[in-house]
């Protein structure tokens, strides 16, 4: 036999045995992709009556993404089953915002579980050297938990963070509630040289709250505390939303300080960001946001509460002198309208989310 028909008839069998260990091991070689994962619901709806709210412990331990994961975790172990519906998260530090949103969705989805409403914000600072998240979650218990509903509180502004609790404890007495009734309080500093004064003030007002304190931006230009807070109702109110202005507190006609809701369901948004300054940009903001609601049963004029995440005081000027070609004037929503450090992206202006009633 020649060299040649040697060379050939080996190659031959080579490409034989090469072609049966292929087939042996297709299944081996099939490329594996992971499915895409889904954006956080624009809005959610949730029955009032069933909702529970839970803050996630500070932790320094690893970078931004370790300390997602172990809040996500926190909260979900301590809901006990509820299903979480909404997340507000502050962020501190020079981490990607973005990744707040995936890694919800990669832990809702690991788990089969629904995805909630998201808003993310970057603040300044945060109560823990290292801690650069905080979770803030709404949820819907499996036993009706506010038979009466509940009670939102309007951010009370003050230099001195004592004087925010001072009044925030004016607006629980006029709600009718007691300390034990509050829920979850948040209060934003411009400076964290007070969180002592700060802690002190709703230990002693609050004994049994959970409170989250958020630095708002790196560099506070001037003295600022702003502390809300959400509560059980004692009575239910006469009508599905009440809003109260009681005597002791700021009377202002462009928001209320109290929202009292005992409508069967509400609806929850996450963020809706602005990109640009113009007005138009803004109303662009707002229509979005009543797009998110309106196909779960709600329209502006059912809104309760709005949190606005202004970056700069001139946008801040004209979010404020647009709001109200949406919101209801003759009934304005409890909210809390603070500057903050940034959102997940680098061309938003601004941010709002809003809470309305669905009868």
């Amino acid at each position: 036999m020649s060299r040649f028909l040697i060379v050939l008839l080996a190659l031959l069998l080579a490409s034989g045995a090469l072609a049966q260990k292929k087939k042996k091991g297709d299944e081996d070689e099939i490329t594996q992709t992971l499915p895409q994962l889904q954006d956080p619901p624009p809005a959610v709806a949730a029955e009032t009556s069933r909702l529970v709210f839970h803050l996630s412990p500070l932790t320094s331990k690893g970078l931004m993404s370790p300390q997602i994961r172990e809040a996500l975790n926190t909260l979900l172990h301590e809901n006990h089953g509820a299903s979480i519906v909404k997340l507000r998260a502050f962020v501190a530090g020079s981490g990607d915002l973005r990744r707040v949103q995936t890694l919800v969705s990669e832990t809702f989805t690991d788990k089969k579980l629904n995805l909630p409403a998201l808003s993310t914000i970057q603040a300044g600072a945060l109560p823990l050297n290292g801690a650069q998240v905080v979770l803030e979650s709404i949820a819907v218990d499996k036993k009706i938990v506010n038979p009466n509903g509940l009670a939102f509180f309007s951010g009370q502004q003050s230099k001195d963070v004592r004087q925010s609790v001072k009044q925030l404890q004016t607006a629980v007495r006029a709600a009718g509630l007691r300390p034990s009734d509050i829920l979850r309080a948040t209060c934003f500093l411009s400076s964290l040289d007070d969180l002592g004064k700060g802690r002190e003030a709703m230990a002693a007002a609050f004994p049994d709250v959970l409170v989250n304190f958020v630095q708002l931006q790196r560099l506070g230009l001037e003295p600022l505390a702003e502390c809300e807070a959400v509560g059980r109702l004692e009575s239910a109110p006469q009508t599905a939303v009440e809003f109260l202005n009681p005597p002791g507190l700021t009377q202002n006609p462009n928001y209320s300080q109290i929202a009292l809701v005992n409508s069967p369901k509400m609806v929850l948004t996450g963020t809706q960001m602005v990109f640009g300054s113009r007005d138009d940009d803004i109303r662009l903001g707002f229509d979005r946001l009543q797009k998110d609601i309106e196909p779960l049963g709600a329209t502006y004029k059912d809104v309760f509460w709005s949190s606005i995440y202004p970056l700069t005081i001139p946008i801040a000027g004209q979010v404020r002198a647009l709001r109200f070609h949406y919101f209801d004037h003759a009934h304005p929503p409890a909210s809390t309208f603070l500057l903050f450090e940034g959102l997940p992206s680098l061309d938003a202006t601004v941010a709002m989310e809003v809470m309305a009633a669905v009868h």
